[in-house]
């Protein structure tokens, strides 16, 4: 490291701008002539463009006729002979640097074998790298220079078996060394300190076939965390809070109530959409149990989180038993959605992208200052070429080493449109009935709207489903207004729009609805964030008996598993999940945010309930509509009805199931009210307020009469 005393500071910020910064205490920040000395000694004058004073500092803008190689020393004098290194600026967010170290090859990150191990590490803007090799148990090191090739790739190979070493980066750019994980690495030590030589081939489960997916609309979502699944102490598992505690079958809790994967799999549902299972920080993986947290931290984005390994000490272990509960799951018929958290990482100045290529990977404002579009300290910059790539291989990577069967996008809106074209094109490419969906929120991060992969921008990116939050408001009223009601909480005012809601939120003739078919819209409640439904209804609809409370979470269910489009449960949201009134339990301890098997064997008549649902919604493929157009072929709302009622019928259906014409009726009051039916055939009631599934239940000619608040589904077979 050169021993540099800045008298003044220099930047690149364009391929041909030198940016100068002079304290006023020099000089008063007054000088005429600047001199740029190249690694080889040789010098050029710089053309002072621009000055600006600054207050405590003058700037001045130099132009420079010959090109500056990123990564080499260079050094800037000034007419008193004083001198500083040219240090990197702005320069790593222009075009011109994205396209110059653009590097397309698919060999970043480790390639191991027992003869040779090959590292590779973008990091253009470094003017030295070296590999720290750590062996665990002796606590020896080895420092490894690393040979810059093409496009600010550095490498090196070791020529001997290091399976099981330890690794970080020493990276120095700017004349400051960092230590660094690899970004690219896809196993780490005890709480993710090194990253680890391993051989993956030794964790290798084949993926089972599964059930056929022929389209988004046939999947029932089920989002749960790892650790809320199994940790409560009546779960009756013995992996609690563990991958392995997803793997293990037959298990019971209170009252011999049926819990864990077996009751998912009894449940019927298609997909698992777990909490975010890459390493992230918040736990200290020594001591799992002495903290809590969702997991949308993320540090390392290629391995998993090991607080939920049966040993974190073990490379191996977290791995192997993440690969054994996604095959487990798998094997039972259910699909495995990973939840992923590519807008921002935990503390940006601690984070690898920061510490290897600082200012590149996060986006910044018209000042120069890290944008906070996330609300949590960082952007990610997914338009840069190489941000784009890292994400797309991280994505490559677990649908081809882990074979998840689909990803859930945290704050997808943050994300540019061009990545997430490219993730759906790697994706379907590795397997045509992955599951691709996203927060599409409109965050204030600094990138153009009609870039934003934001719910407004849904018919640019037909192949992803949104989070539909006007599914949600309508029917629960709003998500950060606690006292609001929805629909279903009693307010009729949302009546139309839930209308335009059950019909897939597409658009009609008049250009009304948010998507172009009912594949992209999400319909859900309840999820992770914010209160729980039943919590909200505790203040919103207090004033009510319990009773009355969860026939209107019982509504608000059905109208999620019989609405066009993919429905999306929150676990335990069929037994009337509550986190004791606390709204944002990210870090909140277990006994907040596990699932209460307890709770679920006092509710088995209403679990039974969305079962049966569930199973009506398999049975019978108008349900699952898969185009705008077969929506408005087959469905017709029933008009008119008194303010309290939805009521709308799935007309000449037979070609999708058992039966001609289905008929649903929501009601969201406790009154008696009768809907005339359209003829006078014979209808087959299969679900009331208490009763559901496929069987009728009675049958009734002409009218119905609709008692408190329920959803009836009747049933005919045509002629």
């Amino acid at each position: 490291m050169l021993n540099v005393h800045r008298t003044f500071e220099a930047y690149i910020d364009r391929m041909n701008t030198i940016t100068i910064l002079v304290p006023k205490s020099y000089h008063r920040g007054k000088l005429k002539a600047f001199t740029i000395e190249n690694p080889n000694h040789e010098l050029c004058a710089l053309r002072i463009h621009k000055e600006t004073d600054l207050s405590t500092r003058m700037k001045y803008e130099c132009r420079i006729d010959v090109p500056i190689e990123i990564g080499q020393h260079y050094l800037i004098y000034d007419e008193y002979g004083a001198f500083t290194d040219l240090q990197i600026g702005a320069v790593i967010r222009t075009k011109e640097f994205d396209e110059q170290f653009f590097y397309n090859g698919n060999d970043l990150g480790v390639i191991y074998t027992r003869q040779q191990t090959t590292f590779k590490l973008w990091a253009p803007t470094a003017t030295e790298v070296k590999l720290k090799l750590l062996e665990p148990k002796t606590g020896k090191e080895e420092h490894i220079p690393l040979e810059r090739t093409e496009r600010g790739v550095w490498t090196v190979t070791v020529f001997r078996d290091i399976e099981g070493m330890h690794y970080n980066y020493l990276v120095c750019v700017n004349l400051v060394w960092r230590e660094a994980v690899d970004p690219y690495a896809v196993a780490v030590s005890m709480n993710g300190e090194y990253g680890v030589i391993v051989d993956l081939t030794k964790t290798h489960i084949p993926k089972p076939s599964l059930p056929p997916l022929l389209s988004p609309t046939d999947a029932i979502i089920y989002e749960a965390h790892i650790r809320d699944f199994t940790i409560h102490p009546d779960s009756g598992i013995v992996h609690k809070g563990m991958y392995l505690g997803l793997t293990e079958l037959g298990t019971t809790g209170p009252n011999n109530t049926v819990t864990g994967l077996s009751y998912i799999k009894e449940l019927g549902i298609t997909h698992v959409e777990l909490l975010p299972f890459n390493d992230f920080a918040g736990v200290d993986e020594g001591q799992p149990n002495q903290q809590y947290n969702w997991g949308y931290n993320p540090l390392h984005y290629n391995v998993p989180e090991g607080s939920y390994a049966t040993d974190p000490a073990d490379p191996y272990a977290r791995i192997y038993e993440l690969k054994k509960a996604i095959r487990t799951l798998q094997e039972n018929g259910i699909r495995v959605i990973m939840d992923v958290v590519y807008n921002h990482v935990y503390i940006r100045e601690q984070s690898s992208f920061e510490k290897i290529v600082p200012g590149y990977y996060f986006r910044h404002d018209e000042h120069g200052l890290p944008s906070n579009g996330t609300g949590v300290g960082n952007d990610i910059a997914s338009e840069r070429k190489m941000v784009r790539k890292f994400i797309v291989d991280s994505i490559r990577f677990w649908m081809e080493e882990y074979h998840v069967d689909g990803f859930r996008f945290d704050l997808m809106g943050i994300l540019d449109i061009e990545t997430m074209k490219e993730i759906c094109s790697v994706v379907h490419s590795i397997d045509p009935s992955a599951l691709l969906l996203g927060e599409g929120w409109d965050l204030p991060t600094p990138l153009p709207s009609e870039q934003k992969a934001t719910l407004q921008n849904a018919d640019k990116l037909p192949d992803i489903a949104y989070f539909n939050d006007r599914f949600r408001d309508s029917i629960k009223g709003s998500a950060f207004s606690v006292a609001d009601q929805g629909f279903v909480l009693g307010d009729c005012a949302y009546r139309e729009r839930i209308k335009e809601m059950i019909a897939g939120s597409v658009r009609t003739g008049t250009g009304q609805g948010l998507f172009f078919a009912p594949t992209q819209t999400i319909n859900y409640v309840e999820s992770h964030d914010n209160h729980t439904f039943w919590d909200k209804m505790m203040i919103a609809n207090g004033h009510e008996s319990e009773a009355v409370r969860k026939k209107r979470q019982k509504l608000a269910t059905a109208m999620v598993l019989l609405s066009q489009g993919i429905p999306f449960l929150h676990s335990g949201q069929e037994f009337y999940r509550t986190k004791q009134g606390i709204e944002n339990s990210y870090n909140a301890p277990d006994e907040i945010n596990q699932l209460d098997w307890k709770r679920k064997s006092e509710h088995e008549e209403d679990v039974r309930y969305i079962q049966g649902l569930i199973r009506l919604r398999n049975e019978h493929r108008a349900f699952r509509l898969a185009t705008a157009a077969e929506i408005r072929a087959h469905l017709l709302f029933l008009e008119p009805m008194p303010p309290s009622i939805i009521a709308y019928q799935l007309h000449h259906v037979q070609a999708y199931g058992r039966w001609s014409d289905i008929i649903v009726i929501h009601h969201n009051q406790e009154t008696k009210e009768r809907v005339f039916l359209p003829d006078e055939d014979e209808w087959h009631v299969v679900c009331d307020g208490k009763r559901s599934g496929i069987d009728p239940l009675f049958s009734v000619q002409k009218e119905m009469e609709i008692d408190g608040v329920a959803t009836f589904v009747l049933v005919k077979t045509g002629s």
